[in-house]
């Protein structure tokens, strides 16, 4: 049975470059993210270009929905070897310490955090059945160094990259391995992009961020990479 990646966050930007990355590597692909007509399109592009795919809409800001999630994964596809979840969409937008409040950071923990606690709990037993499996974070800068005026996501991304790291040397030797990848910029095509508009410096192309992705699956050497190198005091790793 061939393996199967599923793209927790499948939009425009990462979600649609990871998952033609791992389908041209023989992977098929399960398309997760809120909006059924955007994940219809994605799964017809990737038909396109002789990857399987399905769509599966769900809400990831609702953590309870999660073991349901997966179960209809496993139901179309038979299991899944690797995970990548980003669902970083244009409506979370970053927000001033100073101006930053509780009601604020609790509309961000469950897709940010919370969420992929829950998706990890779900496949994990499986993953320790069989040995193999593959966690696949994605998170801004933000999370790595704080920085003035760019808060919001920063705070929680931060807390979801420290349970990443634990994780990451919890399952070291057991065949499971859990990574991240900061990304400095935001990616083109993305929802995220659209809203902020920013300079083309500013911006990062999606499919070498998948590239990144195919080669922390394989390499599974290291907890966290930074794309671009990162800027601040944190070298690639």
């Amino acid at each position: 049975m061939s393996t199967v990646i599923a793209v927790l966050g499948a939009g425009s930007g990462l979600g649609r470059a990871v998952a033609h990355r791992f389908g041209r590597a023989g992977f098929r692909v399960a398309l997760v993210a809120r909006r059924p007509e955007r994940l219809a399109a994605l799964a017809r592009d990737l038909a396109a270009a002789g990857i399987e795919a399905e769509p599966f809409p769900a809400d990831l800001a609702d953590p309870a929905a999660v073991p349901d999630l997966i179960a209809a994964v496993r139901a179309r596809f038979g299991r899944i070897d690797v995970i990548e979840y980003g669902p970083v969409g244009g409506d979370q937008t970053f927000t001033p310490a100073a101006e930053l409040d509780a009601a604020a950071l609790a509309a961000l923990l469950p897709p940010l955090l919370l969420t992929p606690v829950e998706v990890v709990c779900a496949v994990l037993p499986e993953w320790r059945a069989r040995g193999d499996g593959a966690f696949l974070l994605t998170h801004g800068y933000s999370a790595v160094e704080p920085l003035p005026g760019l808060s919001g996501a920063g705070p929680v991304m931060a807390a979801a990259r420290n349970w990443l790291y634990a994780l990451h040397g919890e399952l070291t030797g057991t065949g499971i391995y859990a990574g991240t990848l900061a990304v400095a910029g935001y990616t083109a095509g993305s929802e995220i992009a659209a809203a902020a508009a920013p300079p083309a410096e500013f911006t990062v192309d999606p499919a070498a961020l998948a590239e990144q992705y195919w080669t922390m699956y394989t390499e599974r050497a290291g907890v966290e990479r930074f794309f671009p190198a990162a800027p601040g005091r944190h070298p690639d790793a």
